[in-house]
């Protein structure tokens, strides 16, 4: 398990692999983990911990995260 305390590239890449693990991303390859900086740490965490405490999630709520996952993305 990483450290998540640690504001770290590794650790953003970690999450949002998981993340798309996690919600099962049929559009998982679009949504790489370099295209997150450590600039928007904190929101990625929240969306993490949103998602590694649940273990089913409706449509409704995927498509909410990954919209979400979408305005943190780099431009």
């Amino acid at each position: 398990m990483a450290n998540l305390e640690l504001q770290s590239q590794e650790n953003v890449e970690f999450m949002i692999e998981t993340i798309k693990v996690k919600l099962r991303m049929a559009t998982g390859a679009a949504m790489q983990a370099s295209h997150f900086g450590v600039d928007q740490y904190e929101d990625i965490k929240d969306l993490y911990e949103v998602v590694a405490s649940k273990d089913k999630f409706s449509i409704s709520e995927v498509e909410a995260l990954v919209s979400e996952l979408g305005k943190l993305r780099n431009k």
